[in-house]
């Protein structure tokens, strides 16, 4: 008893001098973005365009539209789907033509999607030229149909494509196996480093390509599942492409058919900033900062 006494007063001492605590609540650290793979960030994409009724009846949709619409088109005789400045003469009495892209819009890569999830790898141009040459790629729900009524109607359909020249024979041959009509007597197939006289192309942009089909074809619609399938945009960023869109917000669904791709493209570029050559963890928390909370 006589001991306690004496620490008492210590014990006293000690709790006085004890700073009181706070009580004002402490803001958390904003999480930070998990260590992740490609492979995985494209994961549920891959498996949506695989595997999804959403994703194949959202492109026979699309495709029956545009199906509908050349019926419309072809009554009207100044009908065109160009984009204005690629117009260089009047479309009134021009043979008809479709312009379609190709790859995602036609031929369907999402096995070579799969293997680089299941490689947990990146894309490259060495692993993508060889399943290009493997012509193997199915077509798009859809897109077949599409291509063969508008030849039925007499409308020739042009090929248009980013992939690289020494891959246009094994991307022509993949087009012919899996059906779809390929003009013999026309040169329809126009793929990336395509010269055209009086244009200069500006990388992989595809209007100097348009215009050269403008110049003997009125183009009743184009079917494409990247903006630059449509129109060119000197600015990718966000919001240079929904400037250059707004112009002709009445002709998708009329003249201009989107398909969906959640699994690449430019929209991905403008996200990140064009910063295509950052890694992966930077370039998957950049994806994170841009989401909407609200």
């Amino acid at each position: 008893m006589k001991r306690l006494a004496l620490l008492l007063p210590l014990l006293l001492v000690a709790c006085a001098a004890q700073p009181p605590r706070s009580t004002a609540p402490v803001e958390p650290e904003p999480p930070k973005a998990p260590a992740l793979t490609y492979a995985e960030t494209n994961l549920n994409a891959t498996l949506w365009t695989q595997g999804t009724v959403e994703h194949d009846m959202s492109y026979r949709g699309i495709y029956a539209q545009a199906t509908r619409q050349i019926a419309v088109a072809l009554k009207q005789k100044d009908w065109d789907a160009l984009p204005k400045g690629e117009r260089k003469k009047p479309a009134r009495g021009l043979k008809p033509a479709v312009i379609v892209d190709v790859d995602e819009t036609v031929l369907d890569n999402s096995p070579y999607q799969a293997r680089l999830i299941r490689d947990g790898k990146e894309f490259d141009e060495f692993s993508w030229d060889q399943w290009c040459r493997e012509q193997v790629a199915r077509p798009m729900p859809g897109a077949l149909e599409f291509a063969k009524a508008a030849a039925l109607k007499g409308v020739t359909v042009f090929y248009l494509t980013n992939r690289a020249q020494h891959l246009n024979e094994a991307t022509l041959a993949n087009l012919r196996s899996a059906g779809f009509p390929v003009a013999d007597k026309e040169n329809v197939f126009l793929g990336l480093g395509t010269v055209v006289e009086g244009c200069e192309a500006n990388g992989s942009d595809k209007g100097c390509r348009r215009e050269l089909i403008g110049r003997r074809y009125r183009v009743l619609a184009m079917i494409g599942d990247q903006l630059g399938d449509f129109i060119d945009v000197d600015n990718n960023t966000v919001a240079a492409r929904a400037d250059a869109t707004r112009p002709y917000e009445a002709w998708f669904g009329e003249r201009w058919f989107m398909l969906p791709n959640p699994t690449y493209g430019s929209w991905d570029s403008a996200v990140l900033g064009n910063q295509r050559g950052a890694d992966a963890p930077t370039k998957h928390q950049i994806r994170r900062d841009a989401l909407r909370t609200d």
